[in-house]
């Protein structure tokens, strides 16, 4: 890569790395973790880097493309206005600045964070998903007949495991209409109850383009749970450090998991991520049912993309490193209003 190149980074105005990062304790560092590696990174591959701070306004953007003239913009922006459903603006925003961008394209992103309308492209393309209802707000909350417990409800476009907790798995009328008004009511979204999948959890990375580079499976191991507690990978568990190293809950390379089963694992996943349009990078979420079959959870567009986050852990086990990662990233970048 040119040591010339100029990549402008655009990131939450509140998750901007402190001067002292380095100096913050383990705990502090980790709301800052991915932009502060990110940063490093392109530092190192000689970029020369210029940091927007966004939150709700434009014009701060405008302004930088105009003073910097970057060559790609790195985008690291996971919601505008406070709302995951607006990140595909910013994105369509500078493909009408004619500035290239890493990460999804504006359409993937729309078809990716929707969980339902993501199963029902899927689901046409013969691709096993769960079954599951969609609880709008403002709209009575009834169960179809079809749709049988246990259930798992979620957020219909958050991600990052927003609004999840062993509450989510209900097994009654009551518990879901309890459940779906939470999530109504905390995180102002619609409200999706699929079917609880009790089965291996598996994430596969995907980077590329039309061309596209699948990674090593990886599986998310929880060992220390209570017997009694549901197998999910809840908020507390993705983000709680503590709560981790005393439920041995970490992501690394899937189990008893043959060359066979990773070459059809690649197959599906590519035809996910063609299917839903996606494009530069992103994590596919499955679950494998009774019978040992990956079903399809959701896709993850520009998905975590710090050094020990899923998809660099699925990189590293492929032998290519961070920075080589974020490399290939900022290529891809650069050809994304090309393809």
């Amino acid at each position: 890569m040119s040591p010339q190149r100029r990549v402008l980074v655009l990131m939450h105005a509140h998750l901007v790395p402190p001067a002292n990062y380095a100096e913050l304790p383990k705990e502090q560092r980790e709301e800052f973790k991915a932009e502060a590696d990110v940063l490093a990174a392109l530092e190192s591959l000689g970029c020369e880097v210029r940091v927007v701070p966004l939150e709700n306004e434009l014009m701060v953007l405008r302004r930088a493309i105009e003073e910097f003239r970057p060559d790609v913009a790195f985008n690291l922006i996971e919601e505008f206005h406070g709302s995951t459903i607006y990140d595909q603006n910013v994105v369509s925003y500078l493909e009408l600045m004619k500035v290239p961008y890493t990460g999804c394209n504006p359409r993937g992103m729309v078809l990716g964070r929707d969980k339902a309308l993501s199963k029902q492209i899927l689901s046409y393309h013969r691709i096993r998903v769960p079954a599951f209802a969609v609880f709008r707000k403002g709209c009575a909350i009834r169960k179809p007949a079809r749709l049988p417990f246990p259930l798992i409800v979620k957020s219909l476009t958050e991600d990052a495991s927003a609004g999840i907790a062993e509450a989510s798995v209900v097994q009654t009328e009551d518990k879901l209409v309890e459940r779906v008004e939470f999530v109504h009511r905390n995180l102002d979204t619609h409200a999706i109850a699929e079917q609880f999948v009790d089965g291996r959890e598996l994430y596969v990375g995907v980077v590329g383009h039309h061309r596209v580079t699948v990674l090593p499976t990886q599986e998310l191991f929880m060992k220390n749970l209570r017997p009694d507690a549901p197998r999910v990978f809840t908020l507390r568990a993705k983000w709680d450090l503590k709560f981790q190293k005393e439920r041995e809950i970490a992501v690394g390379a899937a189990e008893d998991w043959s060359d066979e089963r990773e070459a059809k694992m690649a197959r599906l996943a590519r035809r996910i991520y063609r299917a839903l349009r996606l494009s530069g990078y992103a994590r596919l979420d499955f679950r494998l049912d009774a019978d040992e079959r990956p079903c399809f959870l959701e896709a993850n567009p520009n998905p975590d993309i710090g050094a020990d986050a899923e998809l660099a852990l699925a990189a590293q086990a492929a032998g290519v490193s961070f920075g080589e990662l974020i490399r290939r990233i900022v290529n891809l970048g650069l050809r994304s209003l090309a393809e």
